[in-house]
């Protein structure tokens, strides 16, 4: 379990953070004074620290620098009241991770921890690159000993060093997040900040806000200043995912960024230095981007200052195999399985066959979802999912007459043909939206309901789930369900 410290001389507000958290599978230690809080540092695994900026006797910055010198990669979250903003946002640009004032919201907050863990996470998980499955210990290890990935691990070690800006290219689910947190772990930014961003998930406007920053009126419901991503993580490493789904707006500022490593905030007119080096990510095609004008030539080619090409998995032959074996040992410890034996040949004749289109995610998931589903030591063609077990002699999966427990067709093939004969005029917005209300109901359902469950499951935010669950009208009360 995940440990959040708590340090505020009001008992209160550590019984309401001790409440709230408690709600999503956080545990909580509190402490009233600094002395004690940086004892249970010592004594105790913590995972991000809730830090009064008022404090008898001392300043939350003076304990703030004493916790950077016992742990630099520890996320803090700083509590002010609603005067101590200046003094907040001067933390946050020493390395602060975030703040929330008082009264608190608690949901808000709750959002703000679970992002500063999953922070703590990409900090502080070591990246494998010797291609080796000893130990089993880490659910997000580098397997691979196929040409390309050896290729891949080769590019690593030779950029992690070098401050220039690097561009992943890949399909979903194939480790680009991976790559980035090893270049960054083997850099010489690995004591500095690492801060992840998926351009996908924030609309345009929230997107500039979220990595430049606002000034307090920029906007409507900027009730305050605000700093952003790129200022915050001064001299570390930020991970732009996603990078195609960047409106030109932002692309011209990070292009600015990039060239002179200066902005403003939203609303600014301050020019405000930094220093970061930046990582980005995309499964798109941003060649064809730029020559549709959809991406700016300029920025592409200053994002690029080298590629790295991760392979699908279907195209690494025996990684498939490796990786099989680490998350079978990985997941049945997790799920307190120690009796397994192993797969059965049938079922490992149907996982090799198989194309993975989800890569290394998917089989991730496979591997978990078979390990659930197992009633006896072995894994056997019963345990796997449909799409797998019921591949045909060519290994193409066949869907024929298959329906999830939620009613949603799981055919994907029929869905599309259908919407042809319709004469469909977006069919590949409305066949994403079929997917993406297949994948979340199911999920939901698999977790009966728990959302910050089914958000770590699908590597999105609970916020981005909530939205999914409203615009599809899905119904949690006993059961997980559509509405007609």
């Amino acid at each position: 379990m995940s440990k959040v410290l708590v340090i505020d001389d009001d008992r209160s507000v550590s019984e309401m953070v001790y409440r709230s958290l408690e709600k999503i599978g956080v545990g909580v230690e509190k402490a009233l004074t600094s002395e004690r809080g940086l004892k249970i540092l010592q004594e105790s695994d913590i995972d991000t620290v809730l830090l009064d900026i008022m404090l008898p006797g001392t300043s939350g910055l003076d304990v703030f620098h004493r916790i950077r010198e016992f742990d630099r990669k520890l996320p803090v979250i700083f509590i002010t009241s609603g005067t101590d903003s200046a003094t907040a946002i001067k933390a946050m640009q020493l390395g602060g991770f975030d703040y929330v004032t008082k009264p608190l919201d608690l949901p808000a907050l709750n959002d703000i921890v679970e992002k500063s863990l999953q922070t703590r996470r990409l900090m502080n998980t070591p990246v494998a690159l010797p291609m080796s499955t000893d130990g089993h210990t880490n659910s997000e290890a580098f397997i691979g000993r196929s040409p390309a990935m050896l290729d891949v691990f080769k590019s690593i070690g030779r950029v992690a060093a070098q401050n220039v800006p690097v561009l992943i290219r890949g399909e979903s689910g194939t480790g680009k997040e991976l790559v980035a947190r090893a270049l960054y772990q083997n850099s010489d930014r690995a004591d500095e900040s690492f801060v992840a961003v998926n351009c996908a998930a924030l609309p345009d406007a929230l997107l500039e806000s979220e990595l430049f920053g606002h000034e307090k009126g920029a906007f409507t419901g900027a009730d305050k200043q605000r700093i952003g991503k790129f200022e915050a993580c001064n001299g570390g490493t930020i991970f732009l995912d996603e990078i195609g789904d960047m409106s030109t707006l932002v692309q011209s500022k990070v292009l600015r960024l990039l060239q002179q490593q200066r902005f403003e905030r939203v609303g600014g007119n301050a020019t405000i230095q930094t220093d970061v080096r930046i990582v980005t990510a995309t499964n798109l095609d941003l060649d064809q981007m730029v020559k549709d004008g959809e991406f700016r030539e300029d920025l592409y080619y200053r994002l690029n200052g080298i590629t790295i090409t991760l392979p699908p998995l279907r195209d690494r032959g025996e990684d498939v195999l490796a990786l099989l074996d680490h998350y079978l040992h990985y997941w049945s410890r997790q799920l307190h399985k120690p009796d397994t034996e192993g797969i059965s040949p049938p079922a490992l004749e149907l996982l090799m066959k198989y194309q993975w289109p989800g890569n290394v995610r998917e089989l991730q998931s496979v591997v978990r979802q078979a390990l659930l589903n197992a009633t006896g030591p072995v894994i056997v063609p019963a345990c796997l999912p449909a799409e797998i077990s019921k591949q045909d002699l060519t290994g193409a999966a066949n869907f024929e007459n298959t329906e999830n427990d939620t009613g949603l067709n799981s055919d994907l093939a029929h869905f599309v043909s259908a919407r042809i004969a319709e004469d469909s005029a977006d069919l590949y917005a409305e066949t994403l939206e079929h997917m993406e209300r297949f994948l979340i109901t199911h999920v939901l359902q698999f977790v009966e309901g728990n959302q910050t469950r089914a958000a770590e499951i699908l590597g999105i935010t609970r916020g981005k789930i909530r939205d999914r669950v409203r615009q599809f009208g899905i119904t949690m009360d006993k059961t997980v369900a559509i509405e007609e």
